[in-house]
């Protein structure tokens, strides 16, 4: 099996409404074998003769060996492009190039790992959580949500989850609040070793952050930065960066899409999203005003 990402006519199999989400099941052999969980795969939309030439960026439910190798991704009807996707049907083709990006590092031993995830992007987990439980891991779900119609795979954390929690702000399903809210209590009722998390990148912030309280590593996936900010998916364009701190200290500017999506949380500087720290690696030097006079 080789890493490196193919480009694909991947066939549609079917596209189904899931609460407020989308989900596409797509006949791809190649990426399904390929495939470790926390990469994404690009897909072109609009068609052949379509003036729509970005990509659209989605990290990957889950996989399975039907057909020779499906894959089934989750998504919002947002703009444009997401609602030309919604529109396909059975056996409609679709140019597809995955995996891509880094996975998730999967522990060495059996740990008891939390599971954060929500919205779309959430549905992520599930195919880490698979990977963990055939390694012996206990896996534990936080499931969140604006309201009920949000939540994504409560059911299936249930089945296959040693335990799963849902949060809602609207408290329409789970507890009334957020992931903040919940995430301590569940990190000391489970003896939570590892946090991963997949979702918006506020979900992203919080993980990281409670992670961080009690001392726990976290990775998190930061496909919701990227599919607002990237362009080809392959790190060429640079239009994904955002700023991480290293094991030196020194911040440097990463690629979300051939750095990442997969993260470790206690790095991002995730008050500086969107921007080119003054203090970061290669970033243009602000003259003070006795350097500008000097020259």
């Amino acid at each position: 099996m080789s890493d490196t990402p193919v480009q694909t006519s991947a066939t549609v199999l079917t596209v189904r409404q899931v609460q407020d989400y989308h989900a596409m099941t797509l006949v791809a052999p190649a990426i399904a074998e390929r495939f470790r969980p926390g990469q994404f795969v690009a897909l072109a939309v609009g068609g052949e003769h379509t003036s729509r030439l970005v990509r659209r960026f989605f990290g990957v439910h889950e996989v399975k060996s039907d057909y020779g190798g499906t894959v089934e991704l989750v998504f919002a009807d947002t703009e444009p492009g997401t609602a030309w996707l919604a529109g396909r049907r059975s056996r409609d083709q679709i140019d597809l190039v995955g995996p891509l990006g880094r996975p998730f590092r999967l522990p060495r031993d059996p740990v008891n790992c939390l599971l954060a995830a929500g919205g779309p992007g959430g549905a992520a987990v599930f195919a880490l959580a698979d990977s963990l439980l055939r390694r012996g891991c206990q896996v534990h779900f936080v499931l969140a949500g604006t309201s009920a119609r949000q939540v994504f795979g409560s059911r299936m954390a249930q089945r296959i989850g040693d335990s799963s929690a849902v949060v809602t702000e609207d408290g329409s399903m789970g507890e009334k609040g957020t992931v903040r809210d919940v995430l301590p209590r569940v990190i000391e009722e489970t003896g939570t070793d590892v946090v991963y998390g997949c979702g918006p990148t506020g979900l992203l912030r919080s993980v990281t952050q409670v992670a961080g309280d009690f001392g726990l590593p976290s990775q998190v996936s930061v496909e919701e930065f990227l599919q607002r900010t990237g362009a080809c998916g392959i790190g060429v364009c640079m239009t994904c960066m955002l700023p991480v701190h290293g094991e030196d200290g020194v911040t440097r500017m990463v690629r979300a899409c051939a750095d990442g999506p997969v993260l470790r949380g206690d790095r991002v500087r995730w008050g500086d999203l969107g921007t080119i720290p003054f203090d970061a690696l290669g970033a243009p030097r602000v003259l003070s005003v006795n350097e500008g006079g000097s020259q």
